[in-house]
């Protein structure tokens, strides 16, 4: 048998679930968003390569001479 909710476990029921579709919704986003940036070429975090996920895949400027510094030890004019 189906045991009968009180008002308060409706409640608290409606806030949790509410809760937890918040953090899914804010999940989705971010990763939207983190896709649209990188498919126009836009850094994901803000020029800071160290640790980011799409490292190396990337072709922006600043990761490419990230990547010639730590590949090659040197700078990634040539010089």
């Amino acid at each position: 048998m189906r045991k009968v909710q009180n008002r308060r476990e409706f409640f608290a029921a409606v806030l949790r679930y509410g809760v937890l579709a918040g953090f899914a919704a804010i999940g989705v986003i971010a990763g939207v968003k983190s896709r649209r940036l990188v498919k126009e070429g836009r850094c994901v975090r803000g020029g800071v390569c160290s640790g980011c996920d799409v490292f190396e895949r990337c072709a922006l400027p600043e990761a490419l001479s990230a990547k010639a510094v730590l590949d090659g030890g040197g700078d990634a004019s040539g010089r």
